[in-house]
């Protein structure tokens, strides 16, 4: 992949983008080898590869410069540097971000400066379904100073770019490198993006979690189901479950399943991917995964979790070799806390092993483990 940016020494985002990808792909499996070879696997699958680019449905651009000449991107030493034709991205979201460079003046919405602390718009959210081609965009403001400038604004915006279906404002007071606030001021009828993952309906709200490389989550999320199905599972938690996406991959109708996540926003598009789907044994609640599971006697025959980067923790794998599951099934972000809560899972053997590709260029991965009761 060539990057005008990378060439230019001004973004290094891609760490590995001089390494050829195969290459990327062998280094990402030995390392995963080698964190994992404690354990015995019985069986290594072929990794999943991703396109090398146009891959993300989502931007996270930083905005600064002026009023009249906004910069979108990353800034680097104090400097800016423009991401809007980021090959990472669909070509198409240039175009986007082209009508709205003028539209920032239009608005009104000056540029915040990190230094100064002056300035209402700190950053834009760009996401995608690549389902409807539809979009989402939310703009993270200082304060609602400008929240109705912008909202008079909106009309023009609209008309230049129909696509985007869901348009809000975000809250982001505090004067720090934070992403996001609670805030969410929602312009539009539509509130949540809608998106198809192998025929499953999933939702995207402004502060639900959603994976940036579609073409492999839906990868990844097919093959967890797969594996539920080959074992004839009907009753199982989907723990750190997010919008829902690998419960409602391995549940039918004849399915209990249980899923859970601290995010009620993300509880929210699960449970209505679930109705949409007419699953009926199915629950999802907006709950602490690790406090949900240690709190309950019943024992499922799997348990599923896909937990943030710091893994599920050494209380909750002692106490699923405690409660013993047949199965559990571990998607992992971070395979170094992936290896330290399968030292901790004493009692369940890896029979399964397959490397999903999220983030080309990277040294990041996604894991999927299938382990069994010793």
């Amino acid at each position: 992949m060539h990057c005008p940016q990378y060439s230019a020494g001004r973004c290094r985002s891609c760490q590995w983008l001089e390494k050829p990808y195969i290459q990327q792909i062998d280094d990402k499996e030995q390392d995963l080898r080698t964190l994992l070879s404690p354990f015995a696997v019985n069986n290594w699958l072929p990794p999943v590869r991703s396109a090398e680019t146009a891959f993300r449905n989502k931007a996270k651009m930083v905005v600064s410069g002026s009023v009249e000449r906004p910069v979108f991107g990353i800034v680097t030493d104090n400097e800016p540097v423009d991401l809007s034709d980021c090959p990472l991205y669909p070509p198409h979201f240039a175009e986007v971000f082209a009508v709205l460079k003028p539209f920032i003046a239009r608005a009104g919405l000056t540029p915040y400066n990190v230094e100064r602390r002056r300035g209402e718009l700190k950053f834009l959210l760009l996401t995608e379904s690549r389902a409807s081609g539809k979009m989402m965009l939310r703009f993270v403001l200082r304060s609602e100073k400008k929240v109705a400038q912008l909202q008079a604004a909106l009309p023009f915006l609209q008309a230049k770019l129909p696509q985007l279906s869901v348009i809000s404002a975000n809250i982001q007071p505090v004067a720090m490198a934070i992403l996001e606030g609670e805030q969410e001021i929602i312009f539009t009828p539509d509130e949540v993006l809608e998106e198809t993952f192998n025929g499953i309906p999933l939702y995207i709200r402004p502060h639900s979690f959603f994976q940036t490389n579609p073409a492999v989550a839906a990868q990844l999320y097919h093959t967890a189901g797969q594996w539920v199905r080959e074992l004839g599972i009907t009753r199982l938690w989907d723990l750190f479950c997010g919008a829902g996406g690998f419960g409602l991959h391995c549940a039918d109708k004849s399915t209990q399943l249980t899923g859970i996540e601290i995010s009620p926003e993300a509880i929210a598009c699960a449970t209505r991917s679930a109705e949409k789907m007419g699953l009926e044994n199915v629950t999802f609640q907006a709950l602490d995964s690790a406090q949900f599971a240690l709190g309950k006697s019943a024992v499922p025959e799997l348990v599923l979790v896909n937990p943030p980067r710091r893994g599920i923790g050494k209380a909750l794998c002692d106490y699923l070799n405690t409660m013993a599951p047949e199965t559990i099934i571990y998607s992992s972000c971070n395979a170094q806390s992936l290896a330290q809560d399968l030292a901790h899972l004493t009692q369940y053997q890896p029979q399964r092993v397959q490397l999903f590709d999220m983030f080309p260029h990277t040294a990041h991965y996604e894991v999927l483990v299938l382990l069994t009761r010793k």
